[in-house]
């Protein structure tokens, strides 16, 4: 059975992943819903830690009660962006609601994509 100490690779913190052994796994306690599963299915993460994993899975069902801001004026602050230096950031939720990765390497991108992943 194959079992390592791993990074999570959206939130950093450490947990031990049980790839060899998936039913004891911390991430086997966690029921996904059918669209986070699908959601996650188009991301870059890997393995999750199971924080991360209930996050997301309350993150996509909160997608059923805020629809995507289809023009500027809808963006609410503090759940769509803050600002920082004068500049709207988009949060992760954004990008959830937004459904898809633009792969600009977005400071809260939802879909674990970083620059360096590009292939040039």
């Amino acid at each position: 059975m194959k079992h390592e100490e791993v990074r999570c690779p959206r939130c950093g913190g450490g947990f031990e992943c049980k790839v060899g052994d998936v039913a004891n796994c911390q991430c086997s306690t966690v029921r996904l819903l059918p669209e986070t599963q699908e959601y996650l299915s188009r991301t870059h993460y890997g393995c999750l830690c199971k924080k991360c994993l209930e996050e997301l899975n309350r993150a996509v069902k909160a997608r059923g009660t805020y629809k995507f801001p289809a023009s500027p004026e809808l963006l609410v602050e503090g759940l769509h962006y803050y600002k920082e230096n004068g500049l709207f950031v988009f949060t992760e939720f954004y990008h959830i609601l937004r459904g898809y990765c633009c792969r600009n390497g977005c400071r809260h991108c939802a879909y674990g994509f970083h620059p360096e992943m590009s292939v040039k």
